[in-house]
C-alpha cells in the first residue's frame, strides 16, 4: 500500500503542495475536451504518456497530494484509508486502456512515477516503459543489471540489498553471476535510474504529444519531462483534478476522473479496453508488423516463461507471467 511505501521513506520536509482543491468539468465540457484529445491522438505520430498516483486510486491505492492523499493527511495528523495491498491491487481501467493504446499503435512510450507495479502487472511492455521512481516488485543485480519481477513486494527500499543473489548463468553456463540483488525503489535523495531516465528523456524529446494522467508534476526531474515535448514544438495535454505545476504550458486541460476520460477516449478511438486476466509481465513489445519469423527463447524460469501470440497478426511477444503453483499453461492469446 502507498502508506507502507511512504512510511519506509526517510524523513523529508519538502513534500510539495498538498491538498489543493479539485475541479470537475461538467459532462458537456468533459465530452468536448475528450473529443479534442482524441483528435490530438489521431494526429500524433509519437504519443508519450506520463502517469502519476492519480491513475491508481481506482485500484484502491491512495495518492499522495490529493484531498485524502498520504502526504495531505500526514500534514493533518491523520492516517490514510486504503482498500487493498500492493499484491492484491488490480490495474485500473486507465492502466488497461493504456495497454490498449499501445497495442493499437497510438502510444509509443509510457513514463511513470508510480512504484505500485500496476503498469508492469497489466502486461504493458517493459521496453516501452520507464519507472522513474522504481517498482515495489522489481529487484536488480548490481553486477550484471538483470532485473527480477517478483510476485510479492520486495520489502526493501532505498536501493538497498534484498538479501538475494543473481542466478543468471555466465558464459557456457559454468557459474552463476551471484551479484547482490538490490531494491529499485528510490528514497527522497536517490538519483533516478540512468537507464529509465535516459529513455524517458529521449522519448519526451521525440514526442509530438505528451499526455499527463493523474500527476501534479511537482517532483523533479520527472514532472518536468513533458516540457521537453513542449520545447520541441509538441503539445501537452493534462488530465488531473487538481491544479498542476505546468498548467500554463498545456494545450488542453481536462478536469475529470482519469478512468472516465480514458473510457470516453477509447470509445471515440473505436478501441476496446483489454480485459485483465491476472498479473502478466511482458519484457518486450511486439516486433514490427513486417516481422513474422520470430523464434521463442528456450527454457522456462521458475516464474514461468510463456509465449503470448497476437492473433490476428500472429506476432510473438515474449513474457514472464506470475504463476501460482496450481496454475499450468503454455501460452495465452491476448488479442
Amino acid at each position: 500500500m502507498s502508506v507502507n511505501y511512504a512510511a519506509g521513506l526517510s524523513p523529508y520536509a519538502d513534500k510539495g503542495v498538498c491538498g489543493l482543491p479539485e475541479t470537475f468539468d461538467n459532462p458537456e465540457e468533459l465530452k468536448a475536451k475528450v473529443e479534442t484529445l482524441a483528435q490530438l491522438i489521431k494526429e500524433s505520430e509519437y504519443l508519450v504518456v506520463h502517469s502519476g498516483a492519480g491513475i491508481s486510486t481506482a485500484s484502491g491505492i491512495p495518492d499522495f497530494r490529493g484531498p485524502k492523499g498520504v502526504w495531505t493527511l500526514e500534514e493533518k495528523g491523520e492516517s490514510p484509508h486504503f482498500d487493498t495491498t500492493f499484491e492484491n491491487a488490480r490495474p485500473s481501467l486507465t492502466h488497461m486502456a493504456l495497454l490498449g493504446l499501445q497495442r493499437a499503435g497510438y502510444l509509443k512510450y509510457l513514463i511513470s512515477q508510480n512504484v505500485d507495479g500496476l503498469h508492469v502487472r497489466s502486461g504493458f511492455p517493459r521496453d516501452l516503459l520507464s519507472e522513474l521512481h522504481g517498482n515495489m516488485f522489481v529487484e536488480e543485480c548490481e553486477k550484471c543489471g538483470r532485473q527480477y519481477v517478483r510476485e510479492k513486494v520486495i520489502g526493501v527500499m532505498g536501493l538497498k540489498p534484498t538479501g538475494r543473489y543473481c542466478d543468471v548463468m555466465r558464459s557456457r553456463g559454468l557459474r552463476a553471476c551471484r551479484g547482490k540483488l538490490m531494491s529499485t525503489i528510490l528514497d527522497w535523495e536517490d538519483a533516478l535510474p540512468d537507464r529509465d531516465l535516459n529513455k524517458a528523456d529521449e522519448a519526451s524529446r521525440r514526442a509530438d504529444l505528451a499526455l499527463t494522467l493523474g500527476t501534479s508534476m511537482q517532483i523533479k526531474p520527472s514532472g518536468d519531462l513533458p516540457l521537453l515535448t513542449k520545447r520541441k514544438g509538441g503539445k501537452v495535454a493534462i488530465v488531473n483534478l487538481q491544479p498542476t505545476k505546468h498548467d500554463k504550458h498545456a494545450h488542453l486541460r481536462i478536469h475529470g476522473y482519469v478512468d472516465e476520460v480514458m473510457k470516453q477516449l477509447m470509445e471515440l478511438l473505436g478501441l476496446e479496453i483489454p480485459k485483465w486476466e491476472g498479473p502478466t509481465v511482458c519484457d518486450r513489445s511486439a516486433p514490427d508488423s513486417t516481422t513474422t519469423d520470430v523464434k521463442p527463447p528456450r527454457g522456462v524460469t521458475k516464474e514461468g516463461e510463456v509465449l503470448l501470440i497476437f492473433s490476428p497478426q500472429r506476432l510473438f511477444l515474449y513474457c514472464r507471467c506470475f504463476l501460482k503453483p496450481q496454475m499450468s499453461f503454455n501460452h495465452r492469446t491476448v488479442l
